[in-house]
């Protein structure tokens, strides 16, 4: 009798999805995000498969995005570039040009920017590594997240540099660390350093490392060297891996820290920890430095997003004379 060869069930769809973020390197923040977007996909269209859907479907889930929802566009690009993904790396299907998706529309609005006297209000009433962190946004131009994934051999004091390491490796860059940080910001690794040593003698000490430098450096995660340079104060659960580790510092606790201070002192802008880095880039427009120099540092892949905070520096109250002066 003929042996029938064994048919094996297609793979389940959001574990291939994982894993094929997982091998391409994208972020668990993407991974949650995508997969968020994808799942509303498919209830959008009465759950079904992605495969048995295209082009026309998509596009009318990202106008559906834009007219009924009234999302933004930036979240509307991230819902269209899930969509992308799923059917370009999950599914391998190349979908055609979406020509026919209503855009979301980008306000036109400016980034709020604190004046240096207010920096300095903020700056004045944190402490430990809040103010250290807040620091950083402001002197260095970082991202709260960017800040918060900083390893320890990411810092050059030497040189006075901050390699700053992204998602998706080619859009590493370097920025500037201030002088006036090199004291505090050595002091403070001194303790996280002893709390590293801690952990190590308890059996854990073994930080996340991306896969890609895992596989090239492996056991590199106990090294000082990829330690955090602002680590969690407790360790928790890895949910990938189910190791115990100390995790980066939590960005909301940033978050509030800030909040908290600018009610104290009375500032009515509505600042967030990103406004340090808003300031940042203004406020050396202001003094002079070039715009592709700022560029660079921002980490902006086009100049013409850097050039908003040109029109930040117009749009202040002594840019021109009010005619009520003149008379």
């Amino acid at each position: 009798m003929k042996n029938t060869p064994e048919v094996k069930p297609a793979p389940k769809l959001f574990p291939l999805i994982v894993e094929r973020l997982r091998v391409k390197h994208y972020s668990k923040r993407t991974e949650e995000a995508y997969i968020q977007w994808i799942k509303r996909y498919i209830l959008h269209h009465g759950k079904r498969h992605p495969r048995d859907m295209g082009a026309s479907e998509v596009e009318d889930f990202l106008t559906h995005l834009a007219v009924t929802r009234n999302v933004s566009a930036s979240t509307q690009n991230q819902a269209k570039s899930a969509l992308l993904f799923l059917y370009k790396e999950v599914l391998e299907i190349e979908l055609p040009l979406l020509g026919h998706v209503a855009q979301a529309k980008t306000p036109k609005s400016m980034p709020v920017v604190l004046n240096k006297q207010e920096v300095q209000a903020v700056l004045g009433h944190l402490d430990g590594s809040m103010w250290l962190i807040a620091s950083l946004l402001y002197g260095s131009g970082l991202r709260v997240m960017e800040c918060l994934r900083l390893r320890v051999n990411d810092v050059d004091f030497a040189k006075r540099e901050i390699f700053v390491r992204t998602d998706k490796g080619y859009k590493n860059r370097v920025t500037m660390l201030p002088a006036s940080l090199i004291v505090p910001l050595q002091a403070y690794l001194e303790t996280v350093q002893a709390l590293h040593s801690k952990d190590l003698t308890k059996g854990f000490g073994e930080v996340f490392m991306p896969e890609a430098l895992d596989k090239k450096h492996p056991g590199a995660g106990k090294e000082w060297g990829w330690q955090y340079v602002f680590p969690a104060t407790k360790l928790s659960l890895d949910p990938q891996t189910h190791q115990v580790r100390r995790h980066h510092a939590d960005e909301k606790t940033v978050q509030r820290a800030v909040k908290k201070v600018v009610e104290k002192v009375g500032i009515a802008k509505p600042v967030t920890p990103h406004t340090l880095r808003h300031s940042f880039a203004t406020h050396l427009l202001e003094g002079g430095q070039d715009i592709r120099t700022v560029q660079d540092l921002m980490g902006h892949a086009d100049v013409t997003t850097t050039m908003i905070y040109t029109h930040v520096l117009n749009k202040g109250g002594l840019a021109a004379s009010s005619p009520l002066d003149v008379i």
